[in-house]
């Protein structure tokens, strides 16, 4: 027979770590089992993406995050979190992906994952919301030249390149794109760039689709994609343009189902928020933790790494304080 760990977190990103380091503070047994790299979601973001936080709003364990320009980019993330991993030494591992987090009789849990099975006394869910993109349910989505994920504009250089959505991925990703050499025409639900954007990005793409660098249809809707064109709904009629890229940056979702099968309730309108304690992050079931940007169900962008870095001591506190 094993001993339990007294705290199992699933998810190696930022808030997962951050729970990690105050577990470790109490001298808990705990360990983090992430599904891919350290950091993972970060590691998957654009290569020259630019945070909107400050470096010191995505610090973690009183740790300082030096970075020279005002906001960090990518790659000093990954440096930063790294070197938290080097510090810290986590008990971590990597490249195990979660299958299963089951309460047990005894009041305990079984968490079965890809390569093995493990007690825990409790466990915390730090999984993000990255892995699945929002799809558009059109004809034609499956094709290869439609993406749900952006890495770099290399690739799109000199080609015909259709960005869906209005948010800080679309646009990072429409005007690194025009800026390689790209045709690049946006297709925009709304009736305007979203107002999260990057302050910085915002008059960029808005400039630029008012001297027609960059065409844009508002309020349309992409119809079917095709091998060398697009059709477009918009409020003009429908329209057919060629096309040799899509870039579907509609947005990403949390696993819910995942939460379901652990017997975590959600809200029933649309936005299915989890439910937990707002003072311990303890949900419905007891011993199982949320934190981060899970948090909020549907609603992805009330949590992220600057305001739900206190749900580790809140969750730490409350677990070592019973």
């Amino acid at each position: 027979m094993t001993t339990p760990y007294d705290l199992i977190i699933v998810g190696g990103g930022p808030i997962g770590l951050a729970c990690a380091i105050e577990a470790q503070k109490k001298n808990l047994n705990y360990l983090i089992i992430e599904k891919g790299a350290i950091v993972n979601s970060i590691f998957n973001y654009p290569l020259y993406m630019t945070f909107f936080s400050t470096a010191e709003r995505l610090e973690i364990g009183d740790i300082p995050f030096n970075c020279l320009a005002p906001k960090p980019g990518r790659q000093e993330a990954l440096e930063y979190y790294r070197n938290i991993h080097r510090y810290f030494n986590f008990s971590i591992h990597l490249f195990e992906r979660v299958a299963e987090v089951k309460k047990q009789d005894d009041g305990s849990f079984k968490v079965k994952t890809d390569k093995n099975s493990y007690d825990a006394k409790n466990v915390i869910i730090a999984t993000g919301f990255y892995d699945i993109p929002i799809e558009m349910n059109v004809k034609g989505e499956e094709l290869a030249k439609v993406r749900h994920y952006y890495k770099e504009a290399h690739e799109y250089a000199f080609r015909n390149v259709l960005v869906v959505g209005a948010n800080n991925s679309s646009v990072d990703a429409a005007l690194e794109c025009w800026r390689k050499g790209a045709n690049v025409t946006m297709v925009i639900r709304k009736n305007e760039i979203n107002k999260r954007v990057k302050y910085w990005a915002k008059p960029d793409i808005e400039n630029r689709i008012a001297e027609g660098s960059i065409t844009a249809y508002f309020e349309s809707n992409v119809t079917e994609i095709k091998d060398n064109e697009v059709e477009i709904q918009t409020p003009n009629g429908k329209i057919t343009i060629e096309n040799d890229f899509v870039l579907a940056l509609t947005g990403y979702r949390p696993d819910l189902s995942f939460l379901e099968n652990m017997g975590i309730q959600l809200s029933d309108d649309e936005l299915k928020t989890p439910t937990y304690h707002p003072e311990t992050m303890e949900t419905n079931v007891p011993g199982l933790f949320l934190a981060g940007v899970i948090c909020g169900g549907m609603h992805t962008h009330k949590w992220f790494i600057e305001n739900s870095r206190i749900h580790a001591n809140m969750i730490i506190d409350y677990i070592t304080s019973n």
